[in-house]
């Protein structure tokens, strides 16, 4: 049986947390908030399509998650805390196992970042999510794409193609998404593309030490042309130097992993760069995540791959998308 609106959202509001900046919450015709002094807001918004974000047959936990965390992802990217957001939701049906499965997911990354749903909407039609998400940074210290300089490094964290890699698997018919596979390999894969991590830890401690950040959701070569465009410098990679995970090496071979690290997306790692004399601050860093140097930022303009010079990541339309 299908929820009523009202009952629908009365469901949800249940789920979330409260702050103490939040004055008004769910429940009226906008929220209040009380930003904390000597912060900028930062805010991002995402929508996420069932077939073309995710595989129709996803279970609403990790649709749930990944709803929420390409956008804290994004505040990651600017060296923001994440603090409160909304949530429009599109449905087909209402149904109520559904929607506490949905808020399971949800809930678990919000609650993990004190981040607060204060609002949204709902309303009947094809599946689809569409967050904004904000969050604070002290005064003058948000990470931008538009700060890489030459002569910085150019560094990412985790491993690269991961949930490219897992995608191509299950379009192949040898992943299935709604349960834990038995190899280990492949399990690693299927959460790096149903749960992605977002690093909001690093994007902290690259505040005061990162002249540019991007988080990598349509490829590395495309979010770091994004950075080699607002920068208006050139961003050399070296290919041989990109993260690749054992999983991934194992399972597609090195080259098709390789592929998958240059122009796969949906891995939301950060992308980033430094001044060389930061190199020993950031390995010395405590993260929870590894990084590594994978280029160097000269003059020029866009960017360059040995080998995959000239191709880009995923887009919804011809041109680039706003990121």
């Amino acid at each position: 049986m299908s929820l009523a609106e009202f009952a629908l959202i009365d469901r949800i509001r249940a789920r979330s947390r409260a702050r103490d900046d939040v004055v008004l919450g769910i429940g009226d015709d906008a929220a209040l908030l009380q930003p904390a002094i000597g912060h900028w807001l930062a805010v991002t918004a995402d929508t996420l399509n069932s077939g073309v974000h995710f595989p129709p047959e996803t279970l609403p936990e990790d649709i749930g998650w990944k709803a929420l965390a390409v956008n804290l992802s994004d505040l990651a990217a600017m060296g923001a805390t994440p603090v409160w957001g909304t949530l429009a939701l599109s449905l087909p049906e209402a149904e109520a196992p559904w929607i506490d499965a949905f808020a399971d997911g949800f809930f678990e990354l919000a609650d993990a970042h004190g981040w607060q749903l204060i609002g949204g909407d709902t309303t009947r039609g094809p599946l689809s999510l569409s967050v904004t998400a904000f969050g604070q940074v002290p005064y003058g210290q948000a990470l931008r794409r538009d700060g890489a300089q030459v002569g910085d490094d150019i560094w990412v964290s985790g491993t690269l193609g991961d949930a490219a890699g897992a995608l191509w698997l299950w379009r192949e018919g040898g992943l299935d998404v709604t349960r834990a596979a038995q190899d280990d390999g492949m399990e690693y894969l299927r959460q790096r593309l149903l749960r992605p991590t977002p690093r909001v830890t690093l994007g902290h401690a690259l505040r005061g030490v990162a002249n540019a950040a991007v988080d990598i959701s349509d490829g590395l070569l495309a979010d770091l042309g994004h950075v080699a465009a607002r920068s208006g410098v050139r961003a050399q990679v070296w290919s041989d130097a990109l993260p690749i995970s054992p999983a991934l090496a194992h399972l597609l071979g090195n080259d098709v992993a390789r592929d998958c690290s240059v122009q796969g997306g949906d891995d939301y790692e950060l992308c980033f760069t430094a001044p060389a004399h930061h190199r020993d601050t950031l390995h010395a860093l405590a993260l929870g995540v590894s990084i590594k140097c994978i280029g160097r930022v000269v003059e020029g303009s866009g960017v360059y791959c040995d080998g995959y010079d000239g191709l880009r990541g995923y887009q919804h339309f011809g041109d680039d998308d706003a990121g």
